[in-house]
């Protein structure tokens, strides 16, 4: 019988492998690690769970324990999977996909991130499609038109307007200027 452990701030691949790395060296027994969870072969015993834990937290990490926040680190696992991981454009509704992937009414899902987050579902979304514009305009690699196209904006206009109201300048000012200030993903 499997269990399943969720785990908050893991963000990127690098962050599975340091998770995988940790169960490694404990010697905890499992059988799939992705982003945000583990799912496990056999229940921890209480002295592996304060190990997991120590060694989690010494990795910026931590386990979740009850449903509502497994569903709201679930939820933004699955927009920066989508936004930042994934090799395909961007050409579902961010809100859509992420009701159907975890099979919950997408209403109750909102309401329940916006009663726990300090900002909306909608919001968090905008705040990580916007960081992911930072991300392609400092690789320099597409133009502003193509990265609008892959992150499923309407528009080049729509995408800069939404950019200079988050950051206070528009994304070619950014690409220019010397900060270029980025946020890291688990701090959205």
């Amino acid at each position: 019988m499997s269990h399943m452990l969720h785990i908050k701030n893991m963000v990127c691949p690098r962050c599975v492998t340091a998770v995988y790395n940790v169960l490694k060296k404990i010697g905890i027994d499992y059988s799939n690690v992705q982003l945000g969870q583990v799912t496990l072969k056999e229940e921890l015993t209480a002295k592996q769970e304060n190990q997991l834990q120590t060694e989690l937290n010494k990795l910026g990490f931590s386990l979740i324990g009850n449903r509502k926040s497994q569903l709201i680190e679930r939820m933004k696992n699955l927009v920066i999977e989508k936004i930042f991981h994934s090799r395909q454009e961007l050409n579902v509704k961010l809100t859509d996909y992420v009701g159907s992937e975890i099979g919950l009414d997408y209403k109750y899902l909102s309401s329940l991130f916006s009663s726990v987050e300090i900002i909306t579902f909608e919001q968090y979304v905008i705040s990580q499609k916007i960081e992911r514009v930072k991300e392609l305009l400092i690789y320099d690699e597409l133009s502003l038109k193509e990265i609008a196209h892959q992150l499923d904006y309407s528009s080049v206009a729509y995408l800069s307007n939404q950019f200079k109201k988050i950051n206070g300048m528009a994304p070619t000012q950014f690409k220019k200027s010397a900060l270029q200030n980025r946020k890291s993903l688990d701090n959205i």
